[in-house]
């Protein structure tokens, strides 16, 4: 049987004995940022989880617990564990593996006295797969990228010619695929000598023979090619409950080592926020939502990808005025929520850096 759950007064602030929340992902790249934005509240008592003994996310609370990998038949009992032993309320994963798991067994957390800031899991096996997230969207009318699909080395090739390469750029990546892994650029005309000695190891662009002849050395996952978006790409970070949207925060990334953004600007762009908005609304999507966009030659923005969990970089957001991890968790709890936490200082910049924990 499961745990009585201590008893949040609705009608105080954030509730007279406190709110416990579970952060998974400890060890992810923005945990720090996102631990921040929870620490702003001091009615939050924050368990951090990971896999990994050593995460810094250990030595930045004073409630750490072990948790398996999403993939390990124990997970999800080994969470139903924590979240009745720390008293749970909230759970909040930072780790895109786990978010289908978690929202299968949804009311096994509820019956633990835990809610879940998560996505149903029909929309999660969407919006975790570029493929079906694209199809999706087109079949619903919604503008999304050129796009085709190649499981095969024949189909990459047709597909590269469908798309209109070698006269048009184009791009391809997995269509399950966690941060930039396996997205590449091919393009006609760039300087293999300018990308040797100016840019670092880490470009995306590559050669349409050098993709041809890795893809034909061994069998690769399904790929989804599509046209290149050539203008300003923001990230975008929303709020939403079952469907509607509470809040959507463009911000423009203006500089990015290994995807994520490390320099920004928030901008009021209606386009954006309208887009997302009917996108979130179509994929009845909950909780904090990142979703990433791009300008086309044309001017339009289209849809890079969807992360249906909060981003490491929502942090940023506390400098534009709004906190949305702790408005998730408020929205979760049936917490009241003043106007003035959702007011938006938009035109705000920022720029990131790292900092350091030291333990022996």
């Amino acid at each position: 049987m499961a745990a009585k759950k201590e008893i949040i007064n609705l009608s105080s602030p954030l509730g007279d004995r406190g709110i416990n929340i579970l952060m998974t992902g400890a060890g992810a790249p923005g945990a720090a940022g996102i631990l921040q934005c929870l620490r702003q509240y001091s009615s939050f008592h924050i368990v951090a989880a990971d896999a990994n003994p050593d995460a810094v996310g250990r030595y930045l609370v004073k409630d750490f617990t072990i948790i398996p990998k999403a993939n390990d038949p124990a997970f999800i009992d080994s969470m139903l564990a924590v979240c009745r032993e720390k008293n749970i309320h909230v759970v909040l994963p930072l780790v895109t593996r786990e978010l289908i798991p978690l929202s299968q067994h949804s009311k096994e957390f509820e019956l633990a006295g835990a809610k879940l800031l998560i996505s149903p899991a029909a929309s999660l096996e969407i919006a975790n797969d570029k493929t079906k997230l694209y199809q999706f969207l087109q079949w619903r009318a919604v503008a999304i990228p050129d796009f085709r699909v190649a499981e095969t080395i024949e189909q990459f090739e047709t597909a590269a010619k469908e798309l209109g390469y070698p006269q048009k750029t184009i791009c391809f990546k997995p269509s399950v695929s966690n941060g930039s892994r396996g997205f590449r650029i091919i393009s006609n005309d760039r300087d293999e000598y300018h990308l040797l000695f100016n840019e670092k190891p880490n470009s995306v662009y590559i050669a349409y023979t050098d993709a041809i002849r890795i893809l034909s050395s061994k069998p690769f996952p399904e790929l989804l090619l599509s046209e290149y978006l050539p203008g300003e790409e923001y990230s975008v970070d929303c709020l939403a409950k079952k469907g509607e949207t509470l809040l959507v925060v463009p911000r423009l990334r203006k500089k990015m080592i290994n995807g994520i953004s490390v320099e920004g600007e928030f901008v009021k762009e209606e386009s954006i926020i309208q887009y997302c908005t009917r996108i979130i609304h179509e994929l009845q999507l909950h909780g904090n939502i990142g979703i990433q966009v791009k300008a086309s030659s044309e001017g339009q923005f289209l849809l890079l990808e969807i992360n249906p969990r909060v981003q490491g970089t929502i942090s940023a957001a506390l400098g534009a005025g709004v906190n949305l991890p702790v408005l998730a968790v408020k929205q979760e709890l049936g917490l009241p929520i003043p106007i003035g936490e959702l007011q938006v200082k938009w035109g705000v910049k920022f720029s990131r850096y790292w900092s350091e924990v030291f333990y022996e």
